[in-house]
């Protein structure tokens, strides 16, 4: 039995495949960030599974595509967590980017997205991807993704940036109490995730002026650092991958028009794409 997984910082979406690449199981697990999730609670998350615990003797083979996983430390962490418990697999790890890639554009050049709990993006030539900076994640990157948004918001609020309408409704909606967010980002795993939580309320309230003039802007943003460096004109494919992309696609379209780029399409989780592109190329 095959295992595959796409993993953000949210959340891991898991199929196995049976030995005649037939789906025999489905599930979604908290997110496995090696990179900001500590080995005793990725561990957890994963035992806590009881359809994959279940399987774990059965599975031979997993190709786990995931955030934090660009870097040899946190992909060595990963890989020890996940063999402790898969004992029987074949392990092989890569960065989630690369998930992206065969979901959408499979072998042809396009430019790819990630746009969820953080963000990235790649050109792929059609045999390698090409990045424009490695992502050094949530604190000083992650343009235009959930926790880039959470920040905002939260200083926004604190700083009355934030109109008085749309802070009332902000307060209804989450606990601000200062100690229960200091805990969060800096004695809890997974900040990044706590901060893409607040990206939640932009959902409801996306025709509001605010928070429409606050999606832009991060777009533009990431279009300025993540998209306009590779010198690719409306010829070239653009794919956006992730729930933030998926929410605000009609602001992304606009964007694009902007910068003179058009998008191709807006994928919420790559996970099927990634499936059928393991089973034509990989299995």
């Amino acid at each position: 039995m095959i295992l595959i997984a796409d993993g953000g910082s949210t959340k891991v979406d898991w199929i196995a495949l049976d030995n005649n690449k037939v789906e025999v199981l489905r599930v979604r697990t908290l997110g496995l960030n090696p990179a900001v999730v500590i080995k005793e609670e990725l561990l957890s998350r994963i035992e806590n599974t009881f359809e994959l615990t279940n399987i774990k003797e059965l599975i031979k083979e997993i190709h786990f595509y995931g955030a934090g996983c660009g870097t040899p430390q946190p992909i060595n962490i990963l890989k020890k967590v996940l063999q402790s418990i898969f004992t029987n697999a074949i392990i092989n790890i890569s960065e989630d980017m690369l998930a992206a890639v065969y979901a959408c554009s499979a072998k042809k050049p396009a430019t790819i997205c990630i746009l969820g709990t953080g963000s990235n993006s790649c050109y792929y030539d059609g045999n390698q991807m090409k990045m424009i900076a490695p992502s050094l994640g949530y604190t000083i990157m992650d343009e235009a993704s959930g926790n880039y948004f959470g920040k905002i918001l939260l200083k926004d609020y604190y700083y009355k940036k934030m109109p008085k309408n749309i802070a009332k409704s902000f307060e209804n909606e989450f606990n601000l109490d200062v100690d229960c967010i200091k805990t969060n980002l800096y004695k809890k795993s997974n900040p990044n995730m706590y901060l893409a939580s607040f990206a939640k309320f932009m959902f409801a309230h996306k025709n509001q002026k605010y928070i429409k003039k606050l999606i832009k802007k991060g777009v533009q943003k990431f279009f300025e650092y993540r998209i306009l460096p590779f010198q690719k004109g409306k010829e070239t494919p653009i794919y956006f991958i992730g729930s933030i992309a998926y929410y605000f696609r009609d602001i992304l379209e606009k964007i694009a028009l902007k910068n003179n780029l058009i998008i191709t399409d807006v994928i919420q989780r790559p996970i099927d794409g990634l499936v059928e592109y393991h089973k034509k190329n990989i299995i």
